[in-house]
């Protein structure tokens, strides 16, 4: 009851992002159904209806990964103040995210199923007549719990993906001051402190030799007149900067360190770190490996019959292949932040890299998901050519299906990311930075991106395309 008056109360962009969850499970379960039908009219080649019903688990991921973001982004079930002395948890609102998922999916289903029901003649009307005709299985009786078992597996998987990610989970214990670390971009470990905005704004104090850190006297390397840092660098040692010397540029130390808020006196106990992009990145360039490795080996077996669809070995180099981004995408964000900022970066660069960095664990994942999905698709193409076999509309649906749900799972989760950072956007707003600057820093994101996972996804793409084409 209380997942269905959350439901009502929501704004409507939450019902469009339910109802794209909605449109999804349609598809999928059309899918699925139409899966079922095939093998009720060929009960003599069930290898061939098995291999329809694995190649539906792409779009019935794409549906669940669509889910999770939309459910991520739901104010509704946001935690809030106050809200646990009225049972209103964390476990109550995964809860109830849980089944407002699976409502939306639900119904989705229902759609689904009556669509394939209007399509057999079994409602009214006289039954479709075309391409799909030995998927509806017109003519056979459809059994009905199986049909339900397959509608139900796409709820199901929505909601158990939505309580799995929004579980309650124990804040991670702060690490030992003297532990061993592993490399800048943390391949064995999380970075031992949280360097906040302003650090990267202070230009000269990365130059500063260590004898005058340490008091011994020794004077910091001289800069050219007209240099960026000369001032700050100054400021930051404690003393003021000399008479003409430029200061930072639009003040990005001060407006970087008041957006980060009040830091720890220096005796306090460091917070506990946040988790850093980087971890999974190892993991998934050998996860990518791999799937190319799996496809190679497929694809040899699937270009020697030419007439035939796609083998379940490229399916998995395939689904290998998208885990393997999804896993290496938050650290190349990472990384496409550390670069913007190389070589004394000036306030764009910095306020654009320190973004990209810090919202790399949320833009991540549905970047190297899309980069999989359009390398897939040029596989794909590269498969489905002039001698290739045909393109039915069940493949165009799926490719469909698959591909609007990780662009939308995208768009999601950068609309998830604005919203977290709103108030360091105010807060640099209200401390006078420009708004033309904050809008210039998205383009130079977003062209980051592109220029760093661009050429990655057709790097891919002709890999994973090279074994199909022979």
């Amino acid at each position: 009851m209380l997942a269905l008056r959350l439901t009502r109360a929501a704004h409507l962009a939450v019902h469009l992002r339910r109802l794209l969850v909605a449109v999804a499970s349609a598809g999928t379960g059309f899918l699925l159904l139409s899966a079922l039908g095939h093998a009720l009219t060929h009960p003599d080649t069930p290898g061939a209806s098995a291999l329809r019903l694995a190649w539906c688990t792409a779009p019935l991921a794409a549906t669940a990964y669509l889910a999770v973001a939309v459910a991520r982004t739901d104010p509704g079930t946001r935690p809030r103040p106050g809200l646990s002395a009225i049972g209103l948890g964390a476990g109550r609102l995964m809860a109830v995210s849980a089944t407002t998922t699976a409502l939306s999916a639900g119904l989705g289903s229902v759609a689904a199923l009556l669509c394939f029901l209007q399509l057999r003649g079994d409602l009214a009307g006289a039954p479709f007549r075309g391409e799909v005709t030995d998927a509806l299985a017109v003519g056979q009786s459809l059994p009905l719990p199986a049909a339900l078992t397959l509608l139900a597996l796409v709820p199901a998987t929505a909601s158990a993906a939505v309580a799995t990610t929004l579980r309650p989970r124990e804040p991670r214990p702060a690490p030992a001051s003297g532990s061993r670390r592993y490399g800048r971009f943390g391949a064995y470990g999380w970075g031992a402190a949280r360097e906040t905005f302003g650090t990267y704004g202070r230009f000269g104090a990365r130059w500063a030799p260590a004898a005058a850190a340490a008091g011994g006297g020794a004077a910091a390397p001289a800069q050219p007149a007209g240099s960026p840092g000369t001032g700050v660098a100054l400021l930051d040692a404690g003393g003021p900067p000399p008479a003409g010397a430029p200061q930072a540029p639009a003040g990005v130390a001060d407006l970087a360190d008041a957006a980060d808020g009040p830091q720890p006196a220096p005796d306090a106990p460091a917070p506990a770190p946040r988790p850093q992009s980087t971890t999974a990145l190892p993991w998934g360039i050998a996860v990518l490996t791999a799937g190319l490795a799996v496809e190679t080996y497929a694809g040899d077996t699937t270009a020697a019959a030419a007439d035939t669809a796609p083998s379940a070995g490229v399916l998995v180099g395939w689904a290998l292949t998208a885990l393997g981004l999804a896993l290496a995408g938050p650290g190349l964000t990472h990384l496409c932040g550390r670069l913007l900022q190389a070589v004394r970066p000036g306030a764009l660069r910095l306020l654009a890299g320190r973004v990209l960095m810090e919202e790399a664990h949320r833009i991540g994942r549905p970047l190297g998901v899309v980069c999989a999905v359009v390398s897939a698709a040029w596989a794909a193409a590269t498969l489905y050519d002039a001698d290739g076999p045909a393109v039915g509309p069940l493949s165009t649906l799926g490719a469909l299906l698959v591909a609007g749900c990780t662009v939308a799972t995208l768009l999601t989760a950068a609309v998830e990311a604005k919203h977290a950072r709103a108030d360091t956007t105010d807060a640099l707003l209200r401390l006078g930075a420009p708004p033309a600057t904050l809008r210039a820093a998205a383009a130079v994101r977003a062209g980051a991106l592109l220029a760093l996972f661009g050429p990655l996804t057709l790097v891919v793409a002709q890999l994973a395309s090279l074994p199909l084409s022979r």
